[in-house]
């Protein structure tokens, strides 16, 4: 498995970061971390569409087997075998929105740690892993536009001024978060039903935690690890962010 994970994911993203790093003229190792995302990103769009629209099903589902589960609540094979036959009445099924997170997770994983072991060098490329077409840039510039060094963390006993850029870029890190996960949360609320005697589910209550746990612990990453990985954070939420409302346009206006 580990093999697998290395040859087809691990290191098709190390090399195109740093062949990114080397065709840009302003040799800015912040810039190739940003396109290389955003490529990884745009190319999962599939996947993430596939996960929304899955996850869209099942909130509309969510009346219908609530009904089920409370009229078999005493015999369990009942309930799980109306429940069977609604997901194959309505063409759905409860864990097709796992393997689109599953995929995502895996891509979030490999750029995590290529990002990590680049910045563990002090990012110093020793060439291990890089395909024949993909030039040893050596020492990578560590700067991002000449302000943020992307190989350092933070160091909150001994702050200086020079530090603002990257708390500035940590914090944006984790209000980006903090969107996404409201933007999650507003969306689930609207859609699902609401009756006077309705309590909040386990997925609710979990919701309602990764709106401030989510942005807490992007912050510690952000403050724990080098710049280079707050960027990626920062980057890929924001990404995820402008995907989310446009895919759910899209899914609105189709529905």
């Amino acid at each position: 498995m580990g093999f697998i994970f290395n040859e087809f994911v691990y290191y098709p993203i190390y090399n195109l970061l740093i062949f990114t790093y080397n065709i840009l003229p302003w040799a800015d190792f912040g810039v190739a971390i940003i396109v290389v995302t955003i490529v990884i990103k745009m190319l999962l769009i599939p996947v993430s569409k596939k996960q929304i629209e899955s996850q869209k099903k099942m909130t509309e589902l969510q009346p219908k087997i609530k009904e089920m589960q409370q009229k078999y609540k005493n015999d369990k094979e009942k309930q799980s075998r109306a429940l069977m036959d609604l997901y194959k009445e309505h063409k759905t099924n409860p864990f097709s929105g796992c393997l689109p997170m599953i995929v995502q997770l895996v891509f979030l994983i490999a750029i995590y740690r290529v990002l990590f072991n680049i910045s563990k060098t002090g990012l110093m490329i020793d060439g291990t892993g890089l395909y024949a077409f993909v030039k040893n840039p050596g020492q990578i510039n560590p700067n991002f536009l000449g302000i943020i060094d992307l190989s350092s963390a933070l160091k909150i006993t001994s702050l200086a001024i020079k530090d603002v850029p990257h708390l500035i870029l940590v914090a944006l890190a984790a209000f980006s978060q903090y969107v996404q996960s409201k933007m999650m949360m507003a969306k689930k609320e609207k859609e699902t039903p609401k009756t006077e005697n309705s309590k909040e589910d386990f997925a609710q209550i979990m919701s309602k935690q990764m709106l401030f746990l989510g942005p807490l612990l992007t912050l510690y990453i952000g403050i724990q690890f080098p710049a280079g990985l707050a960027l990626y954070w920062l980057v890929s939420t924001v990404f995820m962010i402008v995907q989310q409302y446009q895919l759910g346009k899209e899914i609105k206006k189709t529905a």
